[in-house]
């Protein structure tokens, strides 16, 4: 019986995978604008990297949907049009709801406790005013309900989702008055959830994702 040759080591994560959460980032900051075209060369000499790896990174984002690669004319990041908003959200209003459900069924005190102190978090962020950390405990408010349906195949189809909302999700939030409605609908959501009644925190959260794409609508608008 010959020896076992040693495995090969590990990577931790290929390039392009960091390469392309680095740019996912930027994405997200609006550091690389909606619409803009993206400079492969300027792009891959600002990494340090050839831009093998970039193009890599670049299939990754457009099979999430944040950028869209033209031929013969390169990649752009993607822009939502309403119409991608009025088709979206309504989606992720339906998943939610579910994850919803099953998380105000299947939800142990522990759970309970971690949503509740992210509820802290979004009491003591919306009081100062502080959108941008608003929406990281939103987003893991939304995540740990989530986790807590433990229903892998709603949580893929949420985050697919959800890779495409977060560009523009953050700036509904900047509309007067909107914070505080948030914030409102996501007590009324926590209640329903310790309460375990499924049905009402589906609807809450299908109503809640709803209202977070009307704001977004007010919010445009203003802009126009």
């Amino acid at each position: 019986m010959s020896a076992r040759e040693p495995a090969a080591p590990i990577t931790r994560h290929a390039l392009y995978e960091e390469v392309a959460e680095r740019l996912r980032a930027r994405i997200y900051a609006h550091e690389l604008a909606p619409g803009a075209w993206l400079d492969e060369q300027t792009l891959a000499a600002e990494l340090g990297i050839s831009r093998t790896p970039l193009r890599e990174a670049l299939k990754v984002l457009a099979s999430e949907g944040l950028v869209r690669l033209e031929p013969r004319r390169g990649c752009y990041v993607t822009e939502l049009t309403e119409q991608d908003l009025d088709d979206i959200f309504p989606v992720m209003a339906l998943l939610e709801g579910r994850c919803a459900q099953e998380a105000a069924r299947r939800a142990a005190s522990a759970d309970f406790s971690e949503l509740a102190a992210i509820h802290e978090d979004l009491e003591r962020h919306a009081a100062a005013g502080d959108a941008d950390r608003f929406f990281e405990a939103n987003q893991a408010f939304h995540s740990a309900v989530q986790r807590i349906a433990g229903n892998r195949f709603l949580a893929q189809m949420i985050d697919d989702a959800r890779k495409v909302l977060k560009l523009t999700r953050r700036d509904s939030l900047r509309l007067d008055g909107r914070l505080k409605q948030s914030l409102i609908e996501h007590r009324a959501i926590l209640a329903a959830l310790r309460k375990r009644e499924g049905n009402e925190a589906a609807q809450l959260m299908h109503d809640h994702l709803l209202s977070g794409r009307n704001a977004l609508a007010r919010q445009r608008e203003r802009k126009v």
